[in-house]
């Protein structure tokens, strides 16, 4: 029996009890409940507990651990991580029974991580071993519990229902032996029959490559993409709690932003590159290799066949999507620079050593700005480490935002020249522009005030201005 590799997220995963008729039974029985394989997140705000907060970086339970000086931080923050893992599943669980398994899981792993983490500090405290060295497997126990938890409780939740539901564990928990990504996907689903059966599998793989070393908090996209490539799935489905469009409803108008239906990896390569989580580019290539098509889907209607996303170019150029990110535009001048090789690469070394991301970056004869995704406080770090390499080098940071027309094809469209003018007709300005000859995104960079008014002008100008295609729908505001 053919079938598909489908994957939850965190945010969706937080109503995974309305999921259970708008997407895992919906009108199916039999055997058509089957032939489906669930990858799931952990439920909304727990990865950022167990780690740090993704936008704001807080430190959670990972972060405290690290910079403990006394065993309170980490512990409490590892206390609340339970409390808030029970508010979750009793959120979505109505069995008094299953709420008991479910508060009986929590706390055989989170004790469990908790005593693991108590020995390794006191290991630790002995001179021939060091912390740091084991601080990445450290995140990686901690990023499984939250996939874990949200794994079993989706197959109680389905269990409930009449679903034979199985609940994979791919985490390494107390498991023995050191394996491949690929062994610990096949060992898991050795003996699982998905034409009587719907595995949950954790988003989170504990393996000898250590997902995290690469990926970090991309993991379960990867895990994802592997596990369908690996069982030859006929399709891979992401589903979100919005459809792709063409904008942010919320900033260009209700049911003016319209569902993309078709695109391809190039863009969604250029999504993931102003910040949109449509899929990692790693894991898009594993897809693509394979040759297994991905869908991305809106979690909650469940009758739309949401957008496909392929390797087949467009049949005619067009702007596909207008999106928007904030940066922090690096700046570095030297009047020297003309004619002299190696500060670009003096730069990079910088960059990559604070871990910064680079979404673009323009130079001259004698300047060099790097538009970046970072914060002001690792900002502050680079431009310290860049004027003791360059002590006569003017070098600034500021804060802007850049928006983007993206599609797969924007031949003979113009749209620098059309986005500019667009831009003006608002009243606004573009402090810099770019456009490559692979023509598949332009960029503009703006004032932070101004990205949410230049989205809504360049959408009105190069998206609503054409005719949409016939499975193009306008999209609503999220609630």
């Amino acid at each position: 029996m053919t079938h598909t590799v489908e994957k939850i997220g965190g945010t969706s995963m937080s109503r995974v009890n309305e999921l259970v008729d708008a997407l895992f039974v919906s009108d199916r029985k039999g055997k058509d409940l089957y032939g489906r394989v669930f990858v799931v997140s952990a439920f909304g705000g727990i990865t950022n507990l167990l780690l740090e907060h993704k936008k704001t970086g807080e430190p959670g339970v990972y972060g405290r651990f690290a910079d403990a000086d006394t065993d309170h931080g980490w512990h409490d923050a590892l206390s609340r991580v339970g409390e808030e893992m029970r508010s979750a599943h009793k959120a979505v669980l109505d069995n008094a029974g299953d709420v008991a398994q479910a508060d009986a899981f929590v706390a055989e792993r989170i004790e469990g991580a908790r005593n693991c983490l108590i020995d390794l500090q006191r290991l630790c405290s002995y001179g021939h071993f060091r912390l740091a060295e084991h601080m990445l497997q450290i995140r990686e126990l901690l990023s499984g519990l939250g996939e874990a938890h949200s794994a079993f409780v989706t197959a109680l939740l389905l269990q409930r229902s009449g679903v034979n539901a199985r609940f994979v564990d791919l985490s390494g928990w107390r498991d023995e032996g050191d394996v491949t990504l690929e062994q610990r996907i096949s060992q898991a689903l050795e003996d699982v029959d998905t034409t009587t059966e719907m595995p949950i599998v954790t988003g989170y793989a504990q393996c000898a490559e250590g997902l995290m070393r690469e990926f970090d908090r991309g993991y379960s996209e990867v895990t994802f993409s592997c596990l369908a490539a690996l069982t030859g799935a006929s399709e891979a489905i992401i589903h979100k709690e919005f459809h792709l469009s063409s904008a942010d409803p919320k900033l260009v108008g209700e049911g003016v932003a319209r569902k993309l239906g078709h695109t391809n990896y190039d863009v969604a390569d250029q999504m993931s590159n102003m910040g949109m989580e449509a899929i990692h580019p790693k894991a898009a290539k594993t897809l693509r290799q394979a040759d297994v098509p991905l869908r991305v889907t809106n979690a909650f209607e469940p009758d739309d066949p949401g957008t496909l996303i392929d390797d087949k170019p467009a049949d005619t150029p067009a702007v596909e999507m207008i999106t928007g990110l904030d940066i922090i535009a690096l700046e570095l001048f030297e009047q020297d620079m003309v004619g002299v090789k190696g500060y670009d690469a003096s730069i990079l070394e910088v960059l990559t050593r604070h871990d910064v991301r680079i979404v673009s970056k323009t130079s001259n004869a004698n300047t060099i700005t790097h538009y970046l995704d970072t914060s002001l406080t690792v900002m502050k770090r680079v431009e310290k480490d860049l004027a003791r390499i360059y002590p006569n080098a003017e070098i600034s940071a500021r804060l802007l935002s850049m928006a983007s027309a993206i599609g797969r094809d924007l031949k003979g469209l113009s749209v620098l020249t059309r986005g500019l003018q667009a831009i003006a007709d608002v009243g606004l300005a573009s402090l810099g522009a770019s456009q490559g000859p692979r023509s598949v995104d332009v960029q503009f960079i703006v004032e932070r005030e101004d990205l949410k008014p230049v989205i809504s002008a360049l959408h009105k100008q190069l998206v609503e201005g054409r005719q949409a295609p016939t499975q193009a729908k306008p999209i609503k505001a999220a609630a």
